[in-house]
């Protein structure tokens, strides 16, 4: 069989000019399926609809067809194309199966992801379908013998039916101008499912944020103190960063799942309506800790800029940071740090992940030692996908039927849910944990939960999250916050715990409030505090220090 396979390569020859259109209808049809997809779903299929994708599609195919006139060359076809082919078959796949949109976000979560989190998605489905429309196609252009004519010959062809496909283009596309228009201006996210062109419009995008950065580590308030309300007491609180947990899944906000039975006996305090700063973990967690709202931040910057953590350790308080996801996407990096899959914790941990239990194992020995005044920041797994049978232990197979597998879209959407329900079913476990063990401490002390962005499970045909934060779902935008408040810091810092909860029922909040309202509640002095995002500011009876003097 590999003998006639090897005879057959060794007698496949293209001319030139067969091989360019070979290479546009395959990426042009067969790579852009999600394009497709998304303008059938966004146009009517009456006589001007038709029209309007007869002129797409050709418009699409001219640009591919000129773009591989220029790149078809002697010499760089085989390595440049077939790199091509290899991205943009596993960029087809993930866009495809998941409803993903690649633009620079998205890219830097390519990068920024580690092994064992790219893994997930290394399932049969996605490795038969690499195989048929990346690897095959590479290998046989790779070993195949292109047939060049005369460089005038090459150049007279090429320049002719590239300027005939784009002059039909344009004039079909004149007959449904307002059409174009409509579609151009309603559907702009409809160029970042253009194959290979999204991706590598996003790589410059992403190599620009790189290296237009200031590389200085920039110093937001080199003046902020800890200025504390007079007390004997010292200061704890626990800060937890969820993961991919999305507020529809919890029932402490009305779902119709028992996934919140813990929490819902506590006294605590759940935020009606949050929205996340970001569709991504590389967005939203440094964007969460950081002095700048949504609109103002850049992630590109963030990396070489100060954040919350930074000034609360500059105000002299012990920071711990407990790391169980991939990474704490650069904000950590100037404090105290412990990565839970290297501590070896052989009852959590597995060769791959740790359960969330490994953030909490010994939290009542670690909170005995403390002697001052101490920030933690618990960064938990969560419901990371598309893995969500891995994130918790067997007795939290509440929901059932389940999905026991990576590969979600052969499982049926009540198993998707059902799995990502039991990861939120845990996730409250740990919070309530949380809760129970610090509660035995005569700190003023607090617990807050909020997760980074959310989940899609299927609807509209969209899957895990990342998408464009302008056409993101909600699903993927509105995230859980959870407060809990011990009995001494509810009186020494002067809160009315009914008024937050009455304020938490009924406005809106987002990500951009962390900052400042961890800044109230740690009483740090700081320029950068801006009391009408502090969620607690108005229903303190007491001003801050540094609003008193």
């Amino acid at each position: 069989m590999l003998k006639s396979f090897s005879k057959f390569i060794k007698k496949l020859n293209i001319k030139s000019g067969h091989l360019i259109t070979l290479l546009t209808l395959y990426f042009g049809i067969i790579l852009n399926l999600s394009l497709w997809r998304f303008v059938l779903s966004h146009i009517e299929l009456n006589f001007g609809g038709i029209l309007f994708l007869s002129s797409f599609v050709l418009l699409i195919l001219s640009l591919l067809y000129i773009v591989f006139s220029l790149i078809v060359l002697p010499y760089i076809t085989k390595p440049l194309v077939s790199t091509l082919l290899l991205i943009s078959g596993g960029v087809n796949f993930l866009m495809f199966r998941f409803g993903a949109y690649i633009d620079v976000d998205m890219l830097r979560n390519t990068f920024e992801t580690t092994a064992r989190e790219a893994s997930d998605f290394f399932t049969v489905s996605f490795i038969l379908v690499f195989i048929l429309t990346g690897i095959l196609p590479a290998l046989l252009l790779i070993f195949s013998n292109i047939k060049y004519d005369s460089l005038r010959k090459e150049v007279k062809r090429r320049s002719v039916f590239s300027i005939v496909f784009l002059l039909l283009a344009v004039i079909l596309s004149l007959f449904v101008y307002k059409d174009y228009a409509s579609f151009m201006r309603n559907n702009r996210e409809f160029r970042k499912l253009v194959n290979p062109g999204n991706y590598i419009y996003a790589a410059f995008r992403y190599v620009e944020s790189i290296y237009t950065v200031e590389k200085q580590l920039v110093h937001i308030d080199e003046e902020a103190v800890h200025a504390p309300y007079k007390d004997d007491l010292v200061t704890v609180i626990i800060f937890i960063v969820g993961e991919t947990a999305r507020a529809k899944s919890f029932s402490l906000y009305g779902y119709e799942q028992e996934t919140n039975p813990l929490l819902a006996k506590q006294d605590i305090i759940a935020f009606q309506e949050v929205g996340a700063c970001g569709t991504s973990t590389a967005i939203s967690v440094p964007c969460m800790f950081s002095d700048k709202t949504r609109k103002d931040f850049k992630v590109g910057e963030a990396k070489y800029t100060e954040n919350l953590i930074d000034l609360a350790k500059q105000s002299g308080y012990d920071i711990i940071w407990l790391e169980n996801d991939d990474g704490c996407k650069g904000v950590c990096e100037r404090v105290y740090t412990e990565n839970m899959k290297e501590t070896g914790n052989q009852e959590y941990c597995d060769e791959r992940y740790c359960k969330d239990e490994v953030l909490i194992y010994d939290l009542e020995d670690r909170l005995k030692k403390i002697k001052k005044d101490t920030f933690l920041i618990l960064h938990t797994m969560g419901s990371h996908g598309p893995s969500y049978y891995r994130r918790y232990p067997d007795e939290f197979k509440k929901f059932t039927p389940t999905c026991d597998t990576a590969d979600i879209q052969k499982c049926s959407k009540e198993e998707i849910v059902n799995t990502y329900d039991n990861t939120i079913a845990y996730t409250d476990y740990i919070i309530s944990s949380t809760i129970d063990t610090l509660n035995k401490f005569p700190f003023e002390s607090g617990v807050m939960y909020v997760s980074d962005h959310g989940e899609s499970l299927g609807e509209n045909n969209l899957y895990l999250h990342s998408l464009p934060y302008q056409i993101a779902p909600k699903e993927q935008l509105q995230v859980p916050m959870i407060l809990w408040m011990s009995e001494n810091m509810k009186t020494w810092d002067y809160i009315d715990y009914d008024c937050v909860k009455k304020e938490a029922g009924t406005k809106v909040y987002s990500h951009d409030n962390i900052f400042h309202s961890i800044i109230g509640l740690l009483e740090i002095k700081s320029k950068l505090y801006d009391k009408n995002y502090d969620i607690f500011s108005p229903c303190r009876t007491k001003e801050l220090i540094e609003y008193s003097e």
